[in-house]
């Protein structure tokens, strides 16, 4: 244009033509710039809002956690893990846009934000990254992969983070180009603060999904029709012979994991809850209807909220047998005391009687404590007196069994341990009963040790003595050390003989 043989006129045209060229741009490139940091404002308003409203959603969870721990405990953790996972990645992302502002004397002069070299020499060496670079994409990264993996690969979110933080090369001309290269090198400053305020969006926006998903799965499953159960309503709760059965059946929502805060019945309050129930246990009272009235607590969004319990039952006269029932097994075990309940139905606890060689009354309407001596079996008899004056009675035998042997064990582990020498030598040995429906404690009063190319050592107690612990010293890595003849007593039963325990075999490491 302003070369060759062009009069001196048209080379001044040229030249001004080209200054103007370059103003247009020059003027364009100012507006694009100022266009990056009003959007960069108004991602930065946004992050603050999702911040408050993500914030409120996990206090709202930590509520629940605490209102209802079965339920929401393990949401309230997950949600947790996510928040510092964000909260840590997001830091990081702010140090980045501070690190790259601090040269900046206005921050909201955006036109002034043009250069590229702050970026590109903090990112990039050559055609590689420098170590800078390299941690930003290990950032993206490794938070992508912690939350996916936190939500799990199945999540119908896992998709969707994926390709929210994807670090992977991206189209250019010429094919494909590196992310961090494609997405940094050469745009100026304030593209990339826009940029990573982005990103930061993005945290906010996964924290927001994940809540979300968190909370509906939860209520989706509390309202689902598997945690229905029916109920059958009888117009009363009992019926003579030759009536018509009358009530209705309904659905009712079964949540095992909704605990109440209280529950009161006929002014007692009711502590024993299991899977969502209260379970009732309390004498039945005598021959007739009886009510059963009072409340369920629960405590929603911080405020106790009361459902009523209004219901009747019907005591039914004259039975013909005994009810006797072993609270632990179908049997009875000598050197223990066996809980049982006895009980006649329709007559008060008051009025019945029951007697056999080692039972005893114990607090509780129908308790009892059978403590059985000698001999395999004892007879148990019952007797009560109805209403009328009439007498019943009713018996049953029960088989007395022996405790078990005891299992030997090294620090709490029977049958073949490994473990060092060192770890031997200051063990403890002990003897228990594994599966047994009774919780005893033995007392370990001695044991024999051998240790292979070695005599046999008899210690008192149940750790090791000097003898014990030498023998144990002397063995090699792949001795297997047999500790046998175990002796134990029953705590606070001392005159019941315990059967010796098994062995324990230990290979030294």
């Amino acid at each position: 244009m302003a070369s060759g043989k062009l009069s001196p006129r048209q080379k001044m045209i040229n030249v001004m033509y080209l200054v103007f060229i370059s103003m247009i741009a020059m003027q364009m490139s100012k507006e694009v710039l100022s266009a990056f940091g009003f959007m960069n404002e108004k991602l930065t308003e946004n992050n603050t809002t999702a911040s408050v409203k993500n914030m409120a959603t996990l206090e709202n969870l930590a509520t629940k956690a605490d209102e209802q721990p079965e339920k929401y405990s393990e949401l309230y953790a997950k949600a947790i893990e996510v928040d510092k996972l964000s909260s840590k990645f997001n830091d990081y992302l702010e140090e980045k846009k501070q690190f790259f502002l601090r040269d900046q004397k206005d921050l909201t002069n955006y036109e002034a934000m043009d250069q590229t070299g702050v970026v590109d020499e903090h990112f990039f060496k050559g055609d590689n990254f420098t170590m800078e670079g390299q941690e930003f994409l290990d950032q993206i990264n490794g938070y992508r992969d912690a939350i996916i993996k936190l939500i799990g690969e199945k999540s119908p979110l896992a998709t969707t983070i994926k390709n929210r933080f994807d670090t992977s090369p991206q189209d250019a001309k010429g094919g494909k180009q590196l992310w961090l290269k494609n997405r940094y090198e050469g745009f100026p400053l304030i593209s990339t603060i826009t940029n990573l305020t982005s990103m930061q969006t993005d945290i906010k926006t996964t924290q927001t999904d994940i809540f979300g998903t968190l909370l509906g799965g939860q209520l989706e499953s509390d309202v689902s029709m598997s945690n229905y159960k029916t109920i059958l309503i009888p117009e009363k709760s009992a019926f003579f012979q030759g009536e018509n059965f009358k009530g209705k059946i309904v659905l009712g929502r079964y949540d095992a994991s909704l605990v109440p805060s209280e529950v009161v019945v006929n002014g007692q309050k009711i502590t024993n809850i299991q899977e969502g129930g209260a379970i009732l246990d309390f004498p039945a009272g005598g021959v007739g209807e009886r009510e059963i009235k009072g409340k369920f607590v629960f405590i929603e969004n911080g405020k106790p909220v009361e459902i009523e319990i209004s219901s009747t039952y019907a005591v039914i006269p004259k039975p013909n047998s005994a009810v006797i029932s072993a609270d632990k097994m179908n049997v009875v075990y000598r050197g223990v005391a066996n809980p049982m309940t006895i009980s006649i139905p329709g007559i008060p606890d008051n009025l019945v009687n029951a007697s056999g060689a080692g039972l005893s009354r114990a607090s509780g309407s129908g308790k009892y404590i059978m403590t059985p001596g000698t001999g395999r079996e004892v007879k148990i008899n019952v007797t009560g007196k109805l209403p009328n004056g009439q007498s019943v009675s009713s018996s049953q035998d029960f088989r007395i069994k022996d405790i078990p042997s005891p299992s030997g064990a090294i620090r709490k582990q029977s049958g073949y341990v490994k473990m060092p020498s060192s770890s031997l030598e200051n063990s403890t040995v002990s003897a228990e009963l594994p599966d047994f429906d009774f919780d005893l404690s033995l007392n370990t009063s001695g044991f024999t040790i051998k240790v292979p190319g070695q005599s046999a050592v008899v210690v008192s107690g149940n750790r090791m003595n000097d003898a014990a612990q030498k023998a144990i010293a002397k063995a090699k890595r792949g001795d297997v050390i047999t500790i046998f003849d175990i002796k134990s007593s029953l705590s606070g039963n001392t005159s019941y003989k315990i059967k010796d325990a098994s062995a324990v075999s230990i290979e030294i490491q």
